[in-house]
């Protein structure tokens, strides 16, 4: 018997024998950047979860969890490959208690389910989370990543609206940590260390979220501007502003052409405001912002309600999924910096792509820090290798310089080998370094995919 077949044999033990694939055909279709695993399990319930892991740190064995594969692409290149750990069969339900705010599930089960369950809710709830490949994203995977959405302006990050989770460790051990009830402890909090860990030091298994009554009336406000100044400008007076938007956002022309709803608009750079809020709120506030943009430059002012509301929404956090699907060597960065920075990072990440001779596109959280741009690369990789990877070097040295880093979400292998995926080394890294060698001494969760290659 070789060892893949001892290892099948082990796992099939532990959850069945329909929930382990060992067929290399089918395992060609789920490597990671290049890595074949040796099989793919599927546990169904967090007991299993927790013996499989346990097995492969008794036997050292690299584990990598992977929910709907929406978040795969993030990371570095896995040093090892043997168990790819499906969480599709973790898809309870373990706590449901809207009059107290609040609902526990699985990490396999997906945002888009869990918000279509709650809209049903009475005057309707929600999770106030828009990340990316929000129609397929497990919670796990959006937890595991710090993945939170453009309504973090307004509502908070992915950490905000969680109160506890289970979760399994290295050996096996399955530790719980916070709870519906918040109080003062002392020690590591257990909850923000596994929030956007990657699964490199535990395998979320279980997440209790604060869920929030949905608003009375939504709307999105576009804005084109024909230049860059004129769009920054009113971004900043709007952030200095009374005026509390959910979103604040600003795309390129080149991500503007991308969308259904701004590819007739004119203008070098769209700014898209979303409101929310009781309708009265809206109204007005749909209306002084109106006026402001005018005020600083907009060309037009384009008001999306209901369906087109929602629709563009959908189609800007998802904008990598079609992308990727038509552009093999479809390249997604993403990138942090101070907020008095939008101007600078904006127009440096521009200049880069032109002086690259790259046809990037982008769109950035004005709000929040964040800018994210895609490069649809064509056939000819080898062709356009260097000048990608100096475009990302010099765009980390940029997002560094502006008080923050850059990361490459999305890359082909040949372009991962030469740079650093998680951007410029910071001190910090120590800490993690520290922090695997202490959870995961045998180095068996997504080894090498992590910050500092842990």
């Amino acid at each position: 018997m070789s060892n893949t077949e001892k290892l099948a044999s082990k796992l099939r033990e532990i959850v069945g024998e329909a929930n382990v694939i060992e067929d290399p055909e089918k395992l060609k279709a789920l490597a990671v950047d290049g890595v074949i695993p040796k099989v793919l399990v599927s546990p169904g319930t967090i007991d299993e979860t927790s013996k499989v892991v346990a097995y492969a740190n008794a036997e050292k064995l690299a584990v990598i969890p992977m929910g709907n594969g929406s978040k795969m692409a993030l990371g570095g290149i896995p040093r090892k490959l043997d168990i790819l750990l499906s969480t599709r069969r973790l898809n309870r339900y373990t706590d449901y208690d809207i009059a107290n705010l609040t609902v526990g599930v699985e990490c396999g089960v997906t945002l888009a389910e869990i918000q279509a369950k709650l809209a049903g809710e009475g005057r309707g709830y929600f999770i106030p989370l828009d990340p990316q490949h929000s129609q397929r994203a497990t919670v796990g995977g959006i937890v595991a990543t710090n993945d939170s959405g453009a309504k973090r302006f307004l509502y908070g990050a992915c950490r905000d609206f969680i109160l506890g989770m289970k979760a399994v460790f290295p050996n096996g051990d399955i530790v719980a940590a916070g709870g519906k009830a918040v109080k003062n402890v002392a020690g590591y909090d257990m909850t923000k260390l596994m929030i956007g860990s990657m699964g490199a030091v535990g395998m979320i298994c279980e997440i209790t979220f604060r869920i929030t009554p949905k608003p009375d009336a939504e709307a999105t406000l576009l804005f084109p501007f024909d230049g860059l100044k004129e769009a920054a400008g009113f971004l900043r007076k709007l952030l200095q502003s009374k005026f509390y938007p959910a979103s604040l956002e600003l795309l390129s022309a080149g991500m503007a052409a991308k969308l259904p709803a701004t590819s007739a608009l004119k203008g070098n750079f769209i700014a898209a405001v979303a409101l929310d809020g009781i309708e009265e709120a809206v109204a007005r506030l749909k209306k002084d912002l109106s006026e402001m943009g005018r005020q600083e430059g907009a060309t037009d002012v384009v008001v999306l309600t209901a369906d087109g509301h929602r629709e563009f929404w959908i189609a800007y956090r998802d904008i990598a999924d079609p992308l990727a699907k038509t552009h093999p060597n479809f390249i997604s960065l993403k990138a942090n910096f101070a907020l008095s920075k939008v101007m600078e990072m904006v127009g440096a990440f521009e200049t880069g792509f032109k002086e690259a001779g790259l046809d990037g596109a982008l769109f950035c959280s004005a709000g929040n820090g964040i800018l994210r741009a895609v490069l649809p690369l064509g056939d000819d990789l080898g062709a356009k290798t260097a000048a990608v990877v100096g475009l990302i070097g010099r765009l980390t040295a940029e997002s560094v310089k502006n008080g923050g880093n850059l990361i490459v979400e999305r890359a082909p292998k040949a372009i991962k080998e030469k740079v650093n995926v998680w951007g410029q080394t910071r001190s910090d890294v120590v800490v993690v370094r520290r922090l695997k060698e202490r959870l995961d001494p045998a180095g068996i969760l997504n080894p090498g995919r992590y910050v500092g290659g842990v």
